[in-house]
């Protein structure tokens, strides 16, 4: 008898335990449910893991003009450079999941993870969507420069090995350029960490610096001056908004690389409010007003993806990009 009344209390409380249990779940839904149908109820932060007067910076600014109409909210840019981007992806991964931070960033969050800077990737957050591609990466110089072209570049350093100076930031996207560069033309580049977009400019600017990577379109109005020159620019074709300047392919350089900016929420994150931000973001990207800004100031091509499209986005480029893994490694 004993048995049998212990069993039955047993029973009892496994059967209490999983309603509890129930509860805590449904109870949980019920939050996340109410703090995506009122999301979002104050600013948005976007952490934007780069400088300000850069190409990153200045995509996020025009974007966030946009979605703060669509999400009826303050969308709030903050700059955290440094370190490749890893301090700005980091505090984006360390915050709260609650929709509020936000992250802007391009493929330097996979040179990252590949240089062993950081244990994490873009699938270790929860992806909001592609917004732009850029095919307007460019190796720029001086105008008063000796050379006109990579096939210059590359005449010069065989010559004399080191002799030119090439402005990145370590573990950044222009970092990856050049060491493909360099491996593709068999020269060697004295590479010189000089930090973000504003700061590689001002020093070619300067004359500190021979050589820089960087977008276009922020250094259009330097070309159109005088002050500047493009050698190359690392897209499969030419582009038509600068036909003049020949791709790196055409040069006899087998490379080619397109930027692209997405936007990730912390781990954990609610998936209706991923969304939500998400939809706003397509939005966003149709309005034809923000691609004509968009593409006038910068040059850019907004391009939409919803979240797991640009994952599968991503991590394609992720696989490009660890196809250079031990070009990459050796160079540290």
């Amino acid at each position: 008898m004993k048995k049998i009344l212990i069993l039955v209390m047993m029973v009892a409380l496994i059967a209490v335990s999983g309603l509890f249990a129930n509860g805590q779940q449904d109870s949980g839904q019920t939050a996340s449910a109410d703090a995506a149908a009122n999301y979002p109820s104050k600013p948005i932060q976007v952490i934007v893991p780069a400088g300000a007067g850069g190409d990153t910076d200045g995509n996020s600014r025009i974007l966030a003009k946009y979605l703060e109409k669509e999400l009826d909210t303050s969308v709030v840019v903050v700059n955290v450079g440094g370190a490749g981007g890893t301090l700005g992806s980091r505090k984006v991964k360390d915050s709260a999941p609650d929709g509020y931070t936000v992250l802007f960033f391009h493929p330097s969050m996979l040179l990252n993870k590949l240089m062993g800077m950081v244990d994490y990737t873009a699938r270790d957050f929860e992806n909001a969507g592609l917004a732009v591609l850029d095919q307007t990466n460019v190796f720029v110089a001086n105008a008063e420069a000796p050379f006109n072209n990579m096939k210059d570049v590359q005449k010069i350093l065989q010559a004399n090995p080191r002799s030119l100076k090439f402005a990145t930031e370590a573990g950044a996207f222009t970092h990856l350029q050049v060491l493909a560069y360099s491996d593709a033309a068999d020269i060697e580049l004295n590479i010189v960490d000089i930090g973000g977009a504003a700061k590689k400019t001002a020093a070619l600017l300067g004359k500190q610096i021979d050589i820089i990577g960087t977008q276009y379109g922020l250094v259009k109005d330097y070309i159109a001056k005088g002050q500047f020159k493009a050698l190359g620019v690392l897209s499969e074709n030419r582009n038509p908004q600068f036909p003049d300047v020949p791709t790196f392919m055409e040069q006899g350089f087998d490379i080619a690389f397109s930027k692209f900016f997405f936007y990730s929420f912390p781990p954990g994150t609610p998936q209706a409010i991923v969304t939500k931000f998400t939809q706003a973001l397509e939005r966003v990207v149709n309005n034809p007003e923000y691609v004509k800004e968009a593409n006038g100031k910068l040059l850019v091509d907004p391009t939409y993806m919803p979240p797991q499209k640009a994952l599968e986005y991503i991590n394609k480029q992720e696989d490009v990009f660890n196809s250079y893994k031990e070009m990459i490694l050796s160079a540290k």
